[in-house]
């Protein structure tokens, strides 16, 4: 296992695919500030922040545009708590950016969170939290990275949680295809993403040292590669075809379960249950995908949507759940933990949602609290020793797979204090085969 201070410099360095949040380290407790998506309080659940009036969208806006994002959660009591928010201009490292906050933030500098409601008719009392911005009260002046902080009103220092959010500028044209890997042992599993950038709008001396590019699949922070520098330019336009280097695994659809009712039961849950602790639901044994064929699946790329069938307002009247996952295994895997994991965790290996290996069913157990609604999910494999996951020994690895991509490109001219995120475009996977 590397040490504390290396696992500090390679987050801070952005470092490749990598999982940076694993059990069992000193580096990673609750106490520690991250300029990353965190959950601080163990009372606060179901995290969504998307585009306003677009459910299941990605956490970035065009500058200067009127968009907004929504930024959504619930905390576990009766009473409401009074919380505020902040945002933290960061560089293309997610590190903090050197520029004063009043050139960064029109307004004020923070501001309460005034929008809340109390759930009603559920086992379980929860307070739900919405927040709109940019807003008049707080206006970002600039296009970029930001960390969005909610904290507590009468202690700053008393973090709730963060979220990466961009503020991107259309200065940059990103023509992108992804396609099967050209390298030939690896072309039923992987997926290759070309693209070139034409920027007639920036002025660029340098491109080798001012252009930073960044790629991510499913918009998964945990799953981008950066540090690509041009192959060839010719005018203004740079090409990144590169053949293994753009390279990410297809992995396969995600899997599903829906708990949008608990009164009728549908193809994935085996059963629902009640008792004086609340609502429970246990999800079909499940096998391993690793040897199966791949088969088309419409999913939500590893996210969620938290809806209902009895009731009208689901961020209300929705149940929270102990969802219980089940996967069949004659043995379990040596040197190696399983883990449930997606957008339902946070995209992070998360200690309650390590799966123990039950010698009498012959499974894999697990259980997780969550709101009702549609989720996708996967499990996830961490090796003894390793630092980051594996999501392919027991799911598949496909070239098939619909995946969407995210391009980002950053430009830091010379003598510039931070990176401004000049261009943003996705692309998808689907139907290029």
């Amino acid at each position: 296992m590397k040490t504390n201070l290396t696992l500090l410099f390679l987050f801070q360095a952005g470092f490749l695919l990598t999982c940076l949040d694993l059990p069992a380290q000193d580096y990673y407790d609750s106490l520690y500030f991250r300029y990353d998506n965190y959950i601080y309080s163990p009372n606060v659940k179901t995290v969504v922040l998307e585009k306003k009036d677009q459910k299941l969208s990605d956490p970035a806006i065009l500058f200067n545009s009127g968009e907004q994002l929504i930024l959504s959660f619930d905390e576990l009591a009766e009473n409401a708590n009074d919380y505020s928010y902040s945002f933290i201009l960061c560089n293309s490292d997610w590190q903090p950016a050197s520029i004063p906050e009043s050139q960064v933030i029109e307004g004020f500098t923070d501001d309460r969170i005034r929008n809340f409601k109390y759930s009603f008719n559920t086992h379980q009392f929860y307070v739900h939290y919405e927040l709109i911005f940019p807003n008049e009260e707080l206006r970002p002046l600039l296009p970029g990275n930001y960390i969005l902080k909610v904290f507590d009103t009468n202690d700053p220092e008393k973090v709730i949680l963060t979220r990466r959010w961009l503020y991107y500028e259309d200065n940059v044209q990103i023509n992108a295809l992804v396609k099967r890997s050209t390298v030939v042992q690896e072309r039923f599993a992987r997926q290759e993403v070309d693209f070139n950038l034409d920027f007639p709008l920036l002025n660029v001396q340098n491109p080798f040292e001012e252009i930073k590019v960044v790629i991510m699949q499913n918009f998964r922070w945990d799953k981008a590669i950066s540090g690509l520098k041009p192959l060839f330019i010719i005018d203004k336009k740079l090409d990144y075809n590169y053949n293994e280097e753009n390279n990410f695994d297809g992995t396969n659809e995600f899997r599903t379960f829906d708990t949008r009712s608990y009164k009728f039961q549908n193809q994935y849950m085996a059963r629902f249950g009640e008792d004086s602790l609340g609502m429970s639901a246990w999800i079909k044994p499940e096998r391993s995908r690793a040897a199966e064929q791949y088969s088309i699946i419409d999913d939500i790329n590893g996210k969620f949507l938290n809806t209902i069938y009895e009731g009208r307002e689901a961020d209300l009247e929705a149940e929270y759940m102990r969802i219980h996952f089940q996967l069949l295994m004659g043995a379990p895997l040596e040197n190696s933990t399983v883990y449930v994991f997606g957008a339902l965790t946070d995209w992070r290996i998360l200690p309650q949602a390590k799966m123990i290996y039950n010698y009498d069913k012959e499974m894999y157990e697990c259980s997780l609290l969550l709101k009702q609604g549609y989720y996708n999910y996967i499990y996830a494999v961490l090796k003894d020793g390793e630092d980051h996951i594996n999501d392919t020994e027991l799911e598949g690895n496909h070239a098939e797979t619909e995946n969407v991509y995210s391009i980002l490109v950053y430009h830091t001219p010379p003598g510039a204090r931070y990176s401004r995120l000049a261009g943003f475009r996705k692309v998808s996977s689907k139907g290029i085969f």
